[in-house]
């Protein structure tokens, strides 16, 4: 296959306060929630200006990914598309029609299987096509990346780094929290082909980044952003509940490090830098929070060398054991049954 294009497909973030409740609906369109559910997560934005970081990332990555894609050859041009906000992959797509692509190639910022990390992504691009119609450009979605090196270095520098910021004399008592984004447990039993995918990849890569950050330290991975039904189960422990335990049995430091994100937006930045930070605080435990990867130098070598698998038929370079695929299979991650708010 010839691919003559690259295109960043991302979840999308409001840019002014008035974009917000738009995007919120757009988030959890067809699922009947009233804007009063949303009330709360409006006002998390709203801390922020209405402004979610999670666009000027991706300007930044795909600036990024075109100056190494320059350095090393990569002669495809590059775009960018959205599930939520504007830029919206419909748009791009069409853009991409216009100029004329056939066969692009997309990045996706996640790194796990799942529904909404993997699966969905497939269904975007075969809605954005659909929307599209005659002339649309073909996407192939880059495989799954959670144990690449160029995702799991650079999380490692990062615990690194939020180390130096603890009481070196408490290293002994100090822990490492490895935080991702939580999900209903029935969206985590189905998640692959066998299902598991999601939380057995996000074990290894806690594993593989522990392993090489601080491997005198002990480690857990807890969860994040919860939303939805209380009476639906999710992923647990929340990260909020887990800092109360570890500060009961003495842990006295903690670096939390967010595996589960590729970029600073708004659920780390909320989540993690406002109300897990508050409560550490609350439980007189230090604190520390690792960076996402960003545009650091390894993640972006990383896009590169993704599409050079597919390009140029390099290897597949991974530092852990859990197999990995080009197409997802046909029964991986079935989407969840749609529930309106009560």
């Amino acid at each position: 296959m010839v691919y003559d294009a690259f295109v960043l497909l991302s979840f999308g973030g409001p840019e002014k306060p008035d974009d917000v409740m738009p995007f919120l609906r757009n988030v959890v369109r067809g699922r009947g929630v009233p804007d009063e559910r949303l009330a709360e997560v409006y006002e998390h934005y709203m801390h922020f200006g209405g402004v979610s970081p999670i666009n000027q990332q991706c300007r930044d990555l795909l600036a990024a990914i075109g100056t190494e894609f320059a350095a090393h050859g990569v002669s495809l041009p590059t775009y960018w598309g959205n599930r939520n906000w504007h830029p919206m992959l419909a748009d791009t797509v069409a853009t991409m029609r216009d100029d004329g692509v056939e066969h692009a190639l997309g990045f996706a910022t996640s790194a796990y299987g799942g529904y909404s990390s993997c699966r969905q992504y497939w269904e975007d691009i075969a809605a954005a096509r659909a929307h599209v119609g005659p002339g649309a450009p073909r996407i192939a979605k880059l495989r799954q990346f959670h144990d690449h090196p160029g995702f799991v270095n650079p999380h490692v520098s990062a615990v690194r780094e939020a180390l130096t910021e603890l009481e070196p004399a408490r290293r002994a008592s100090t822990r490492l929290v490895f935080t991702a984004h939580s999900v209903p447990v029935s969206m985590a039993r189905s998640a692959g082909p066998e299902g598991g995918r999601y939380t057995a990849q996000l074990e290894e890569t806690a594993r593989l980044v522990h392993a090489a950050a601080a491997a005198d330290l002990g480690y857990d991975l807890v969860w994040q952003s919860r939303s939805g039904p209380p009476h639906i189960p999710w992923l647990e422990p929340d990260i909020n509940d887990h800092l109360a335990l570890l500060a009961e049995k003495g842990v006295t430091d903690v670096v939390v490090s967010p595996i589960g994100f590729v970029s600073d937006h708004l659920e780390v930045i909320w989540d993690l830098d406002n109300e897990a930070k508050e409560t550490a605080a609350r439980l007189g435990l230090g604190y520390a929070r690792a960076a996402t990867p960003g545009v650091h130098p390894e993640f972006v070598a990383m896009v590169r060398q993704l599409v050079q698998e597919r390009t140029d038929d390099q290897e597949r370079p991974a530092l852990g054991t859990l197999p990995t695929w080009d197409v997802c299979p046909a029964d991986c991650c079935p989407p969840p049954a749609r529930r309106k708010a009560p």
